[in-house]
């Protein structure tokens, strides 16, 4: 999905579990993905009901990944138990964090607007 000439949006949906099977897969995904300046992965975590420390490595590691590139990596649609880890480890301050994807755009299309 391409927002502007300028901007590439990257959509990953994990499902389920992100526990060591399902981190390995999210892991896989981004890593099918070459990170590019202009860039905005977003990882929509809208049918994830659990996450262990093995899907924070995933997403850390993917954080990484973006950061080294100059592309953006949010998450969205974060539910209770998600939140939770992410706040016990710290990582709600390190991610930027949307309630919905629908934000995101909104945010997106503000900040092309007013940029």
């Amino acid at each position: 999905m391409t927002l502007t000439p300028e901007f590439q949006l990257v959509l990953f949906k994990p499902e389920g579990r992100v526990d060591l099977e399902g981190g390995r897969v999210l892991s896989e995904q981004m890593a099918k993905i070459a990170p590019q300046t202009h860039q905005l992965w977003v990882i929509d975590l809208v049918k994830v009901d659990f996450m262990d420390s093995s899907g924070l490595v995933a997403l850390v590691k993917g954080l990484k990944a973006a950061r080294q590139s100059g592309c953006r990596l949010v998450l969205c649609n974060v539910h209770a138990p998600v939140k939770l880890i992410l706040e016990l480890t710290d990582l709600d301050s390190v991610f930027e964090i949307f309630n919905s994807y629908e934000d995101i755009l909104s945010t997106l299309n503000h900040q092309t607007v007013t940029g």
